[in-house]
């Protein structure tokens, strides 16, 4: 099993410092601002699409009946909105080949 490490901001920022040659605050505001426009268009209800990598998708979940494995007494799960995320064929293609 291969391991598994995590992309983070300052990964994202690094990146954006070497290959565009900002200073590293000004890639960090770039990643913050990308980051944010993202979050305060999902609370808004919109979608978030970025072609060629995937969609970001808000769901309505009902009400439902849920159960405590411990005690298997029946507990009500309340409504709520979930985001998905919907990986594009290219993403899905790239890492198919990886």
């Amino acid at each position: 099993m291969r391991s598994v490490s995590t992309l983070t901001r300052a990964d994202l920022a690094e990146a954006i410092n070497r290959r565009l040659g900002f200073s590293r605050s000004e890639s960090l505001d770039l990643v913050e601002s990308i980051l944010r426009q993202m979050c305060d268009a999902l609370a808004e209800g919109e979608n978030v699409k970025i072609s060629g990598f995937g969609t970001f998708l808000l769901r309505d979940k009902a009400e439902r009946v849920g159960r405590n494995p411990k005690t298997g007494i029946e507990v009500p799960i309340t409504p709520r909105r979930v985001v998905t995320f919907r990986a594009s064929q290219m993403l899905k293609d790239q890492i198919a080949a990886a």
